[in-house]
């Protein structure tokens, strides 16, 4: 257990004892004697189904009195042949004629309850879309005539996985939003060809604001059909299969939207059907609902809801949105979590804590090779640790503090300030018992009002700075810490890497979607590829030096190893260690590069396997490439530039 390696958690032995057995019994009350995969079938159940020759449609609404299927089937009337009759447990259900829905046709739910009734669209509902003209949401019944055919297996454990975390409907070049099939084309290549072994897609549950990044959920089933068709999704994830890509989703499940015609709120006239009752089902800084994570109604949703994203898409895992949020009261907002403490009192929400070890146990059945992580700052004990050893059980758990020190560091210090072992101790600082995924940026630094780390280092120089033939100090010194930040956050990493779709090459500014605020506009929620194409720009270089970096990572096995520390030097900025069968060797000093710089090394030959410095990257070419270097007495002496890092291969 983890408190029998970790003598911290000692004095919390009874409360991890407590949340293990409450989580079992759970498993035991949701399960029985079964499988959890095997007792998870609410979208089987609910929603629109074909049934033989005919359909049938259930809806789980115990405050309702009426419901009524309504669309353009019957002019969207309220007739008895589409009226649902009750058949207990608070579900109702109508068994259709084939002939009395289509492919393609629109409908919603008429639900009366006492004292009132509205349109909605059904909680389990699988495809939603959008009028263009009205701006309203309908469900569209969905039968293609052909379904897709898989072609490809999914590739497979991932231990270490490097991720490249997108966005479809921003990445096309085009102002406007692009699509599914237009990323297979366009993008995916891309992926494969940077050495990325899984994809990261968010935004795929519906929202109806497209600028809430798709973390607005409205219908948890429905893939967003801003971006195509379900089947061209499958083909975009059977095509990444194909290259050896992994596909998991940010899966929303630490809140909803409180929109009432499109989400879950008030679906039957009740305030608590799916959330918690009063101020703890609303949340106080998203304005958005609070699921009861303590119903089973509840986690029967939501752990349907991760089966049938696993079974239908043939994903391989998810990133779990928000966790911090879910498992605390008071959403983790304000709060220092600095002591243990804080991790098991009354603070915490056991149901949710509950909910997510049951949604990681459903998904490793289904899926034993899939990828879990969790987006938590609070860093809670046992999070990502095996279920069987105390912990909740996800297999990573985002190391959100890094980017926030690279943030700090740059924005903060000037670059003789910047130390070296609290660079070593922020990105090297976990629990033992977990991996984490290290990033110097995701989506979240290039969000309008932040910046990226190229576009703090560069700022409006980037604007006429970044042609190759330009002589600019502000542009060479954001390039060269670029590269040194991206490779020592990778090569120090707990578990696994994590990139935004761009942010690679140095993607200039900030994305901005369309909004009221901005006319709009799609000129800031696009991705512009041919600044990196462009053989006269600079962008290239660093897609170059990424691609490189990530190859190597994956090739050497360089995260299976923990990293060793080797030499840190404040005064002269130099950082060194060893991981694997390779020596990472850094000089952060802006000025200064060292000749016959000495330190202990272990015993053998090395080769320089690729350095930042090189003219391919956009270096200046002050290291021979290929040298090789001999230790003696333990000791290796080495040429450091300046603002340089340097990879030296083990070769015996």
């Amino acid at each position: 257990m983890i408190y029998e390696t970790d003598p911290w958690l000692e004095p919390f032995k009874p409360a991890i004892d407590a949340r293990h057995a409450r989580i079992l019994a759970d498993k035991k009350k949701l399960a029985g004697d079964r499988k959890l995969s095997e007792a998870v079938t609410n979208h089987l159940y609910y929603g629109l189904h074909g049934d033989g020759d005919g359909w049938v449609f259930r809806e789980w609404a115990p405050n309702a009195t009426r419901i009524y299927l309504i669309g353009d089937f019957n002019n969207w009337k309220r007739v008895d042949a589409y009226a649902l009759k009750p058949v207990g447990q608070g579900n109702w259900e109508i068994r259709l004629p084939k002939l009395f829905l289509h492919h393609g046709e629109l409908y919603k739910l008429w639900i009366e309850w006492p004292g009132g009734g509205g349109e909605r669209l059904p909680a389990y509902v699988t495809r939603v879309v959008q009028d263009p003209e009205t701006k309203v949401f309908a469900a569209q019944v969905w039968d293609p005539a052909q379904p897709y055919e898989w072609k490809h297996r999914r590739p497979g454990k991932r231990s270490h996985p490097l991720i490249y975390e997108c966005h479809i409907g921003m990445s096309g070049e085009e102002e406007k939003v692009s699509t599914f099939s237009e990323f297979r084309t366009n993008v995916l290549p891309r992926v494969h060809e940077l050495g990325y072994n899984v994809l990261q897609i968010m935004a795929l549950q519906e929202h109806p604001y497209y600028g809430s990044f798709g973390y607005q959920v409205s219908n948890f089933f429905a893939l967003s059909s801003r971006f195509g068709t379900p089947e061209e999704f499958k083909e975009l994830v059977d095509a990444a299969h194909g290259m050896g890509i992994s596909v998991i989703m940010d899966i929303v499940h630490s809140h909803s939207v409180e929109n009432v015609l499109e989400g879950l709120s008030e679906f039957d006239g009740r305030d608590d059907l799916y959330f918690y009752s009063g101020p703890q089902g609303h949340h106080p800084a998203w304005g958005s609902r609070c699921f009861d994570y303590g119903k089973d109604e509840v986690k029967y949703f939501l752990l349907s809801n991760c089966k049938y994203w696993l079974e239908e898409y043939h994903l391989d895992g998810f990133r779990f949105d928000g966790v911090t949020s879910m498992i605390y009261w008071d959403h983790g907002l304000g709060t220092d979590f600095g002591n243990y403490e804080l991790y098991f009192n009354q603070g915490v929400d056991e149901n949710a804590v509950s909910y997510l070890a049951l949604a990681n146990m459903l998904t490793h059945e289904l899926v034993p090779n899939a990828i879990t992580i969790a987006e938590d700052v609070s860093g809670m004990a046992g999070l990502a640790a095996p279920f069987a050893a105390g912990g909740v059980g996800f297999d990573f758990r985002m190391a959100m503090g890094i980017a926030d020190h690279w943030i700090k560091w740059i924005k903060e210090l000037s670059d003789e300030q910047w130390s070296m072992g609290g660079i070593w101790w922020e990105l090297t600082n976990k629990r033992a018992d977990e991996k984490t995924i290290s990033y110097a940026e995701c989506h979240d630094q290039a969000l309008v009002g932040d910046k990226t780390i190229i576009f703090r280092l560069i700022d409006k120089e980037m604007y006429w700075g970044m042609n190759k033939g330009s002589q600019n100090l502000i542009v060479d010194r954001g390039i060269a810490l670029h590269k040194l930040i991206r490779l020592v956050t990778i090569a120090t990493s707990g578990g696994g890497y994590l990139n935004f779709m761009g942010n690679e090459f140095g993607h200039p500014e900030w994305i901005d979607f369309p909004r009221e605020g901005n006319g709009w506009s799609f000129k800031y929620a696009r991705r512009m590829w041919s600044l990196a194409d462009n053989g006269l720009l600079r962008y290239g270089a660093l897609r170059e030096f990424d691609s490189q970096m990530v190859h190597y990572i994956a090739k050497e096995k360089i995260l299976f190893s923990e990293p060793q520390q080797l030499y840190v030097d404040e005064e002269r900025k130099v950082l060194i260690f060893f991981r694997a069968n390779t020596i990472f060797a850094f000089n952060f000093n802006p000025a200064t590069s060292y000749e016959g710089f000495s330190f202990w090394a272990p015993e053998g030959e090395y080769v320089m396997a690729f350095n930042s410095d090189e003219a391919r990257f956009d270096g200046f070419s002050r290291l021979q490439k290929d040298e090789r270097h001999l230790t003696k007495d333990h000791k290796l002496s080495l040429y450091l530039p300046s603002r340089s890092a340097v990879v030296l291969k083990k070769t015996n």
